[in-house]
């Protein structure tokens, strides 16, 4: 399991700002162990927003384990751009509760975890990691740390373009057209969380196990499995993400190759 790291990968972090807006917390980059639930559930800054309620030790629990897999793929993702002579700038992660603001518009739990391009922050209800063990039945600290690990592969599509193009693709295109452009976005997002896997992999950061763990999510969230779990036809021309098949098969090209090239989507044929 992940979490038997989080103490020796804390003490190579080093502290950087939090700042608490409302009830939101935006996580920085890295921190040094500093617990971010009470902040956003009470004992913060008196002209914040705060509940009586305390936060269970879940969540503190969870909090930690969100803030060191974001610090682990900013390593990963820092190590890879300057390799090719870029710069990573590394994105922001928000802790919401029940609804949030973004860039990109007003967003509920219900949807998920999202990234937002235009602000270039990961959104996040800790709820979700209850609906990806209970709903979706993919239990797992790696299961969870996937899913975080694709969100920052879409600030990695961004900071490469790829975000931009693939809008000014889908200009003036039928649903079909856009769907399916995004279908190849998502998919390289989970290539990039398979590049981010196998580096923690190489460092010996897994258990056996966890590699199965994020299979198992990828495969319980492709849009076959949800259609299919909602009582309706699978219909391939409506899906966003890609099947569960096809999500397995590209995390498990980047996680294999550890190479960003091997997730280039948009140039094969067959996915």
């Amino acid at each position: 399991m992940l979490f038997r790291f989080i103490p020796r990968m804390l003490g190579s972090k080093t502290g950087r700002m939090i700042l608490i807006v409302g009830v939101v917390v935006i996580i920085g980059s890295r921190f040094l162990g500093i617990d971010l639930l009470p902040l956003l559930l009470g004992g913060g800054s008196p002209a914040i927003t705060q509940s009586s309620r305390e936060p269970t030790p879940e969540e503190q629990q969870l909090s930690q384990f969100v803030a060191v897999v974001l610090a682990d793929t900013e390593d990963t993702w820092n190590a890879i751009f300057r390799a090719q002579g870029k710069q990573y700038q590394e994105p922001s992660l928000i802790l919401f509760s029940g609804s949030v603001n973004s860039a990109c518009g007003r967003a509920s739990a219900a949807v998920g975890p999202f990234y937002c391009p235009a602000d270039q922050q990961v959104y996040l209800d800790l709820s979700f990691f209850q609906d990806l063990k209970n709903r979706y039945r993919a239990p797992g600290d790696f299961a969870q740390a996937y899913v975080i690990a694709h969100e920052v592969g879409h600030h990695v599509q961004t900071l490469l373009g790829i975000s931009d193009k693939v809008r000014q693709a889908g200009q003036g295109k039928n649903q079909k057209a856009v769907n399916a452009l995004s279908v190849r976005q998502e998919l390289q997002a989970d290539c990039f969380a398979g590049v981010w896997g196998h580096t923690a992999q190489r460092q010996q950061l897994l258990d056996p196990g966890d590699l199965e763990e994020a299979l198992i999510a990828a495969t319980a969230i492709g849009d076959d499995r949800l259609q299919k779990q909602a009582g309706g036809q699978v219909v391939p021309d409506s899906f966003t993400h890609g099947s569960s098949e096809q999500r397995v098969r590209w995390f498990r090209r980047g996680f294999d190759s550890g190479d960003t090239q091997s997730c280039n989507t948009f140039s094969v044929r067959q996915l």
